[in-house]
């Protein structure tokens, strides 16, 4: 499992690009997000994902949005 954020979205082409912690920038499709809506991302949203080797390179799969934890103390 990889982490990272992400750096650019194309809405109207539905793919973008993750950064990952190694500093790789990563290409991702719509088909890739697990449970959410390419109108749901966000710039700079932490995601954690897969990596699958695809005829054009490294690509982004299972992407899930990291949902941040609030302080309950």
């Amino acid at each position: 499992m990889h982490s990272g954020k992400i750096k650019k979205i194309m809405r109207e082409r539905g793919f973008g690009f993750i950064s990952d912690t190694d500093g790789r920038e990563v290409f991702f499709h719509q088909s890739g997000l697990v449970g959410e809506q390419m109108d749901s991302l966000k710039e700079e949203q932490k995601v954690t994902f897969e990596i699958e080797n695809s005829p054009k390179g490294p690509r982004a799969i299972g992407i899930s949005i990291v949902k941040e934890q609030t302080d309950m103390s």
